[in-house]
């Protein structure tokens, strides 16, 4: 068994490692460039023909058609190629977890019930495997956020490329609240109905008595800030990580997904008069108007799950966004995952494919991979569209990225020019071209 033990942490150490440890060769990139001859998809100004797009020290320096390659630019040429923004999953693990399976490489779910001082972005692996393999598709942002427990922790928005989780920091973070859950776990959950309507209770009570504990530690500071004492506040870090909450500086993602959760949360978010992102929402089709009607925006995903009722269409949660969309709620997307980040263009892909009957076009699944997310999170000023002045990430596609068939020539994160290159093209390349000197005794070379 130490053996087995010892061989699991091997592999997730190597795992771990990254591909820059991989490959001296491997390195990233910054200068100047100019990507001319390109189709621009810009997302938020329409599409541009045939365009430049100029990146000098980290930023959109230019954009357009009639765009000239400065002299000191490193020519890309982008002919019968298209330029889109990097896109953004709303929701992940990614950096937190690398194998399911081998508990010292998962760092997502910290010890307690409410500790929203505890910050995902601190625990962030930049040498993640599953970061390089989810960027060369194209997603070059992603919420990590913590799980378990009625407030995990705070999620942030990383940028998929640097050393360390300060430089990966994107500039954005939400306090993570796990709406109590009204009805059943599961099939295999045997209480009885009033059981479960206590533990709900119960749950709920538990969140409030916090808040409240919060709202008084902030009337406290905000006293103690305008008598200029300097005595500090008593040791309270739960209460503290709200203070930005209650000011309204930071949000909460509310994550909710049965009809009657999501309608009991919109309802708590009311009461509390906080800046909210209601998150998950799989169930966010049977009560579409209420969510519209609330004003709160929408982070949902997985769009390739299954139904959460026997009795619904298997193409709802297909359809989930599509639907929330035409009743007029803002909605972003989401892969929840960790390892399978890279999928969340084929989230998109299906969320356009079966939306297009509700109204909701790929152009609006773009957008919900884009500048959508960049809005909810305040963040629209720097990225999610290809305007000028904002931060460079972007790349380059052989057609629509939601496509599998789809390649990415060239990707830029925050300026810095990225390798295409990650531990699953080594292994696709290495296995389709393999060495004939390895060919056994009668095979052919």
């Amino acid at each position: 068994m130490r053996l087995i033990a010892l061989a699991f942490l091997v592999l997730a150490s190597g795992l771990a490692s990254g591909a820059a440890a991989q490959d001296p060769s491997y390195r990233y990139e910054t200068g100047t460039y100019a990507i001319t001859n390109a189709r621009i998809q810009t997302v938020t100004n329409g599409v541009i023909e045939r365009g430049t797009v100029v990146i000098r020290d980290g930023e959109i320096e230019a954009v357009g058609s009639g765009v000239q390659a400065p002299a000191d630019a490193t020519v890309l040429d982008a002919s019968g190629l298209t330029v889109y923004p990097g896109m953004i999953d709303g929701g992940t693990s990614i950096g937190l977890t690398e194998i399911n399976s081998v508990e010292v490489t998962v760092d997502n779910n910290e010890i307690g019930d409410i500790v929203p001082q505890v910050k995902a972005l601190t625990a962030v692996n930049p040498s993640s495997t599953h970061i390089p393999v989810t960027r060369v598709g194209g997603v070059t942002h992603a919420v990590v956020k913590p799980s378990g427990g009625a407030m995990p922790g705070t999620a942030a928005l990383v940028h998929l490329v640097g050393y360390s989780p300060a430089q990966m920091d994107a500039g954005f973070e939400a306090v993570v609240v796990n709406f109590p859950r009204s009805g059943r776990r599961g099939r295999f959950d045997r209480r009885t109905d009033e059981a479960i309507k206590k533990a709900n209770e119960k749950a709920v009570e538990t969140i409030d008595e916090f808040w409240a504990e919060a709202v008084r530690y902030a009337a406290i500071d905000s006293a103690r800030t305008a008598s200029g004492a300097r005595e500090p506040l008593p040791y309270a870090p739960e209460a503290a990580a709200l203070l930005p909450v209650l000011r309204g500086v930071t949000p909460l993602m509310v994550e909710a997904n049965s009809a009657a959760d999501i309608t009991a949360a919109l309802k708590w978010i009311e009461e509390k008069g906080v800046r909210a992102v209601l998150t998950g929402a799989a169930e966010g089709w049977r009560v579409a108007d209420e969510i519209a009607a609330s004003g709160v925006p929408v982070i949902t995903g997985p769009s390739t799950g299954l139904p959460t009722r026997a009795s619904d269409r298997y193409s709802r949660a297909y359809e989930n966004a599509g639907l929330m969309h035409a009743a007029g709620v803002t909605v972003a997307l989401r892969s929840d995952e960790s390892e399978n980040v890279r999928n969340l263009p084929f989230q998109a892909g299906f969320a356009a494919a079966y939306g297009m009957q509700h109204g909701y076009t790929a152009q609006d699944a773009l957008e919900s991979v884009t500048i959508i997310p960049a809005r909810i999170m305040g963040l629209d000023s720097q990225i999610g569209s290809i305007e000028v002045g904002k931060r460079a990430s972007l790349f380059v596609a052989t057609g629509d990225p939601f496509e599998p068939a789809t390649q990415i020539t060239h990707l830029f994160i925050e300026g810095v020019r990225v390798p295409i290159d990650s531990r699953h093209i080594r292994l696709y390349d290495e296995y389709l071209d393999r060495e004939p000197a390895l060919s056994l005794p009668g095979e052919p070379r």
